[in-house]
């Protein structure tokens, strides 16, 4: 079983569901896992830290410290392969979703670094109220995963869905996430992500800008994150966003914002992939007030001078980064996207046809060609999450 050898911290919050986790212990120690459970003060109210202590065979850390010493929760979320929170009640679940921190529960998830799974249990009534869905939605944002509470009689009399899932049935949800293919080596620890468009101011009011929503780039975030990577993600102007405990977002407008912003980052980062659409030029001069239009005036010339090039920047100065640029191409494509892969000096070009129907810019799904120094690797449409995972196993594995 994949939990064999695997380091697995169990959070105990206070239900009635409680009583169901010396057995999920030794399913799991029984296994091959090591398992460390920490409890919040209240939960001791329905399962002993003794009989949980004896099943573990490690001691229970209930308060981050007693009279004989202090319990390292930073230590303890970075120990871990895998934190789980089970039960988690509906107190619990509504202060992991708020980042609050009062007990040795959420203190080790808030150090956590290794991926989080909860256990939902509470009353059907407190399960479908729409605060308990803002806060799992939330929580799954950050990347949390959530294993679904089971349909049945509660505690208080009434039938719904709000049981916890039967130790076995965690167990293989367990299983089954650690089973899971993970496809970026472990050498990828940080990754630079470009999504989005950029804006070029002509005046306060009016910008030249396109029509990148960001959509691609941020799906590259999610899976990166997802796998365990820490993801810069430097996002233009645009209304999409994402939250996930392993993505710092660092917003910006302009071309030469986003530079900076690369630049900045590049040397730490192990891969950096570009998919933002850049302005290539900028106004020459930026109005402070609006232009105003002038009596008898037929024609308006603006001038345009060049934006710094990231991706050719980057390729000048990468060491042992993976660089992967993006293209948006409406005529030549293919020619066209082999020489900026040459003329940038990146690793790879991942190639958008305007052309390909469902492909481009605010669209969910994207049809994409890979392109190397000598191979094309054909992407179908798919959604824009899939491309991405697609993209990222392909240039992983070569």
């Amino acid at each position: 079983m994949s939990v064999h050898d695997k380091k697995i911290i169990l959070g105990v919050s206070a239900s009635i569901a409680a009583y169901k986790t010396p057995d999920l212990v030794r399913l799991l120690v029984k296994q091959g896992a090591e398992v460390q459970v920490v409890m919040t003060p209240a939960a001791a109210d329905f399962v002993t830290p003794l009989s949980l202590a004896t099943v573990s065979k490690r001691e229970v850390f209930k308060d981050v410290s007693n009279e004989a010493h202090w319990h390292n929760h930073v230590a303890l979320g970075r120990w871990a392969d895998l934190m789980l929170i089970a039960p988690c009640s509906a107190n619990t679940l509504a202060k992991l979703a708020n980042g609050l921190c009062d007990n040795m529960v959420q203190a080790v998830y808030l150090s956590a670094t290794c991926p989080v799974m909860i256990a939902p249990a509470m009353d059907v009534d407190m399960w479908e109220h729409p605060a308990t869905q803002h806060n799992l939605e939330r929580l799954k944002s950050f990347g949390v995963q959530i294993i679904e509470p089971e349909y049945g009689e509660l505690a208080s009399g009434l039938v719904g869905k709000g049981r916890m899932a039967e130790p076995a049935h965690i167990v293989s949800h367990i299983d089954a996430f650690m089973s899971a293919e993970h496809f970026v080596p472990t050498e990828v620890q940080r990754a630079l992500i470009t999504a989005g468009p950029t804006y070029e101011k002509l005046d306060p009011v009016r910008f030249i800008g396109n029509h990148a929503t960001g959509k691609m780039g941020i799906a590259f975030a999610q899976v990166l994150a997802e796998q365990g990577v820490a993801v810069d993600l430097v996002l233009g102007p645009t209304n999409e966003t994402i939250e996930h405990r392993n993505i710092t977002i660092h917003r910006v407008e302009s071309a030469q914002e986003m530079y900076d912003a690369c630049v900045k980052v590049f040397p730490d980062v192990q891969l950096a992939v570009m998919t933002a659409a850049v302005a290539d030029f900028r106004t020459a001069v930026q109005a402070d007030k609006k232009i105003k239009k002038k009596e008898g005036e037929e024609n308006m010339v603006v001038e345009l001078v060049k934006n710094p090039d990231i991706l050719a920047s980057l390729g000048a100065v990468k060491q042992n980064q993976l660089l992967v640029g993006f293209a948006l191409e409406t005529d030549n494509e293919l020619e066209n996207a082999q020489k900026k892969l040459l003329k940038k000096k990146a690793d790879y070009i991942v190639l958008n046809s305007l052309n390909d129907k469902g492909a481009g810019f605010g669209t969910s799904t994207n049809k994409v060609s890979v392109i190397s120094a000598n191979q094309v690797f054909e992407v179908p449409l798919q959604s824009k999450y899939e491309v991405a995972k697609s993209v990222l196993k392909y240039i992983m594995t070569k």
